[in-house]
């Protein structure tokens, strides 16, 4: 990141904040009761763009059963009376499933389909992304479950859980070697490393890109493959190969 990109953060900042003072607009209260209401009562609203995996469903419900329903679902009243699920949806499903028969709700009262969707976007949305580091020593807290466990209750899958453990494990060693590396220069000496753990290999990244990219980097994926014979490994590792052979052969 050069200076540039940071004189350019700094003006987006600034901008924004200019923009909030000029509006001066006055700090928004919700009052808001918790009601109890019977899941299967609740309509799911049309326009949810968050789809969860059957895998991941069953997780959450695994989750719920564990530790109980921790987030209200938020609905609103439509003109008939019936309850339509803002946010929650998923949660919503999982608790019928399980045979609850009563589920924490907020409601939000007669707003608009406008307000309904903009708030459906606002629940389904993080303001923040995870610090890799933290994110590891905080799964790995004994404290909290197992690696088996949190498999079990959380969306993640085995690989991904161990990309986190492996990243722990490489910032410590680093940490140690380090360490070691300051005493002994210290003392004059030189050490040897090779009984150290083993150098990572691979490392998982994510993007995000269209439902429709997606489907067709997918099938681009698949068929490097097949026709270059990356099999040996599981999954991940096979379309990994796969797309580092489509971007970097010949370039």
């Amino acid at each position: 990141m050069n200076d540039n990109t940071f004189d350019e953060l700094d003006e987006l900042e600034s901008l924004l904040e200019s923009e909030l003072q000029a509006k001066d607009l006055p700090l928004v209260h919700n009052e808001m009761e918790v009601q109890y209401e019977d899941p299967a009562t609740l309509k799911p609203n049309p326009w949810n763009p968050n789809v969860v995996d059957p895998i991941n469903q069953l997780k959450l419900e695994a989750s719920i059963q564990k530790d109980g329903i921790k987030r209200p679902i938020v609905v609103r009243t439509l003109e008939d009376g019936t309850l339509e699920i803002i946010g929650g949806q998923h949660r919503t499903l999982a608790a019928m499933s399980l045979g609850y028969d009563k589920v924490p709700v907020i409601n939000r009262g007669l707003i608009s389909d406008a307000q309904a969707k903009k708030e459906t976007l606002i629940d389904n949305f993080r303001y923040g992304n995870d610090d890799v580091l933290r994110f590891s020593e905080l799964l790995q807290d004994p404290e909290i479950g197992s690696a088996e466990e949190l498999l079990a209750t959380m969306p993640i899958d085995e690989e991904e859980l161990a990309g986190y453990f492996s990243h722990l494990t490489a910032e410590n060693v680093d940490v140690e070697i380090d360490s070691i590396l300051d005493d002994e220069e210290e003392k004059g000496e030189t050490i040897d490393l090779g009984a150290t753990q083993p150098t990572r290999t691979h490392q998982i990244i994510r993007f995000r890109v269209s439902v429709e990219d997606a489907a067709k980097i997918n099938e681009l994926v698949k068929k490097v493959r097949a026709d270059n014979g990356y099999t040996e490994a599981d999954d991940m590792t096979n379309d990994g190969d796969a797309l580092v052979h489509l971007l970097l052969t010949d370039h």
